[in-house]
């Protein structure tokens, strides 16, 4: 396989050019254009960060992706979908308020925001993995199932369980349903947490298969009957029902080629990645910790494989932040960075196994815009 094409641009400005501009000239000069958009549903798939955190990405660079996808006759909307874990976006109500909170709105973006597994985290589609090995059909939030093109605005930060968040995991695992989440997430099914527990009966009621039992007031899920679907998680009112969270780290990263395998699959695709504001951890944490090297720049690509192992490359090129997780870690400087941030992460599993599914290649040409 040829190598793939990475076209990256620093994050220098000038009074000429700004850094939306650059950005704008970035997507251009990497091919947007050579896409067909005209009356396409266009999901710019995006993180609109946790209440608190403020490392995710501003939404003024989403702007200027859907006012260039609207340029070209697409009918683009930026998306994600709910979480597992308790938090500001666990269900489409409290997510569209982060998401506005954060700019995320239609005044500020130009374009609507849609929760794609919708209300609870319910709304999926069953699409198949070609290839796959351990996920035969992804469970995929439906607006993100149905659009027509599919274009994915990374921030790139590290991960406590995959290294690295980055376009890959952006997809694959923002892509999923609260039921999807969990198959990756977890080799087990959803357990109760008896002290928040208050035994109203909506997990039972919503199960098809009946598995929650409700025994003196609290519900226990029988895990012979249970499917593992995940809806329980949804409809819970104190966020009782958990997620095993009992998979391991590598496991975990090849379900998340496997969900983007499933979601790219048959549809044109764009991918872009930012590399500022490196923070240890993901922008589901409602904290942000100091970045771990300096801002690099802005990547993108059509390979969603070489556009990660593009951007991992250049924050291994980077010196550690003083003060930063990376920077007092004792893990042994010549290993990779993000190892040494989080030694039990294998992100070379994640690449590894898309690349297996012909996702891309590792193997890419960096083209570098000199555009201020």
């Amino acid at each position: 396989m040829e190598k793939a094409k990475v076209y990256f641009t620093n994050l220098h400005a000038t009074t000429e050019m700004n850094l939306l501009q650059k950005f704008q000239r970035l997507i251009r000069e990497a091919g947007i254009g050579e896409m067909d958009f005209e009356k396409k549903f266009t999901a710019i798939k995006i993180h609109f960060g946790e209440p608190g955190n403020l490392a995710y990405l501003r939404p003024h660079y989403a702007k200027v992706l859907a006012d260039e996808v609207k340029s070209l006759g697409g009918k683009p909307f930026v998306t994600d979908c709910n979480t597992l874990y308790v938090g500001g976006r666990k269900n489409a109500l409290d997510h569209l308020d982060s998401a506005y909170t954060n700019g995320y709105n239609p005044f500020q973006t130009g374009v609507h925001t849609i929760i794609a597994d919708g209300l609870k985290g319910t709304e999926e589609r069953y699409l198949p993995v070609e290839g796959g090995e351990y996920i035969k059909e992804a469970k995929i939030g439906s607006a993100i199932a149905d659009a027509d093109i599919i274009l994915s605005l990374t921030h790139f930060k590290g991960h406590e369980l995959t290294g690295f968040g980055g376009t890959l995991k952006n997809i694959g695992m923002g892509s999923g349903s609260r039921a999807g989440k969990m198959e990756m997430h977890s080799a087990g099914k959803p357990y109760v947490k008896e002290d928040r527990c208050i035994g109203c009966a909506r997990c039972r009621n919503n199960c098809q298969v009946k598995a929650p039992v409700i025994t003196d007031g609290i519900a226990k899920i029988d895990h012979d009957v249970c499917v593992g679907c995940g809806r329980c998680i949804g409809v819970c009112p104190t966020d009782a029902i958990r997620a095993a969270n009992d998979e391991a780290n590598d496991v975990l990263n090849r379900k998340i080629a496997e969900y983007t395998k499933a979601v790219l699959t048959g549809k044109p695709h764009f991918h872009m990645s930012l590399v500022i504001d490196i923070s240890p951890y993901c922008d589901c944490h409602s904290e942000n910790d100091v970045p771990i090297v300096p801002d690099v720049g802005m990547f993108a690509s059509f390979d969603p494989v070489a556009l990660d192992i593009a951007c991992a490359d250049a924050v291994n090129a980077q010196p550690p932040v003083p003060g930063s997780k990376l920077f007092e870690s004792t893990v042994p400087a010549d290993h990779d960075h993000f190892h040494r941030v989080f030694p039990e992460t294998d992100w070379m599993s994640c690449v590894d196994q898309a690349e297996k599914l012909d996702l891309g290649t590792r193997a890419y040409e960096l083209i570098e815009l000199n555009l201020a």
